[in-house]
């Protein structure tokens, strides 16, 4: 057989034919750029290349879009056939990627406020994974022992494990617009007086009273929240006014469901902390996703 080179055979570039091919059969040059991931000026170039080399239109470009000619039509039976044989070579398949799988053990309140609404971003950078999540109870600190990654609330002293700050919050009192029409106004701290004050264990309202200048208790009175998400769906409810954080409350904030009705903040106690054990070192996944969750909470505000 004689050599191609010899035949005096005009072969287009395999780059070419894809783009054909997907404009034919998407019947759009812009969406054939988005499945070859290019412009779809880079579709329209190498199509255009195309009919030069064969000396043919391929299509009629008209104001309501691509329509193959008769020559594109054919051509494009034709090349079919050439390309189910190339995608058939088994040296062009690639070997399927392992499926990884992480565990993650986290406090209800970060991940319904902060990790669920993001966490679709890390998965689609890492499709291959299979992550599970499962809640733990803070206060009790109680939760699963096996996992890769412990999402706990407290002062980040944990024995046997290596801890990771992802949240340097201030708190902060927060109620609904109802609550602040309803009681209100609140100018000043000492207004809070005769307010319901939502409270917690894990989120005090001390540190604050101190950095308001009130002389104060720590509420007692009334129910007294375990789950600072709970917590929050009350004020939001316009049931009282309740210290919380940026980071779990910043979605509330944003859309008017809570408002800061004073300039006052306090460091707590607490924060939020990425845990895992001290004797496994962090690798591959694991890896990328302590990077990818710290990058996270760096991107959250933490002022009211």
């Amino acid at each position: 057989m004689m050599p191609l080179a010899q035949q005096h055979i005009r072969l287009p570039s395999l780059a070419t034919i894809r783009a054909f091919e997907s404009a034919a059969r998407l019947g759009s040059f812009g969406r054939a750029a988005e499945e070859l991931c290019l412009t779809a000026s880079a579709v329209g170039k190498r199509i255009t290349q195309l009919e030069a080399l064969l000396g043919q239109p391929l299509f009629d470009r008209g104001s309501r879009g691509v329509v193959l000619t008769a020559v594109g039509h054919e051509y494009l039976e034709q090349i079919g056939t050439a390309l189910h044989l190339l995608s058939d070579v088994s040296l062009h398949h690639r070997a399927k990627k392992p499926r990884e799988s992480l565990r993650l053990v986290t406090t209800p309140s970060f991940g319904h406020w902060v990790l669920g609404p993001h966490l679709h971003e890390f998965m689609q950078m890492h499709p291959n994974l299979d992550l599970s999540v499962v809640m733990s109870i803070p206060y009790l600190d109680i939760g699963p022992s096996q996992a890769d990654f412990w999402i706990r609330f407290g002062l980040g002293r944990y024995p046997g494990a290596v801890s990771e700050l992802l949240t340097d919050d201030v708190v902060f009192p927060a109620c609904s617009p109802e609550y602040l029409r309803r009681h209100g106004p609140l100018r000043q701290p000492s207004d809070l007086l005769h307010s319901h004050l939502l409270h917690s264990p894990l989120d005090p309202w001390k540190p604050w009273f101190d950095a308001a200048g009130l002389d104060w208790p720590e509420p007692e009175e009334g129910v007294s929240f375990f789950d600072l998400g709970m917590a929050m769906a009350a004020a939001c409810a316009g049931q009282g006014v309740m210290i919380t954080r940026r980071s779990l409350a910043g979605h509330c904030l944003q859309t008017g469901q809570l408002v800061a009705p004073f300039s006052v903040t306090a460091a707590p106690d607490s924060h939020y902390y990425l845990c895992h054990d001290a004797s496994v070192p962090l690798m591959g996944i694991r890896l990328s996703f302590s990077l990818w969750l710290r990058d996270l909470c760096r991107r959250t505000p933490v002022s009211p």
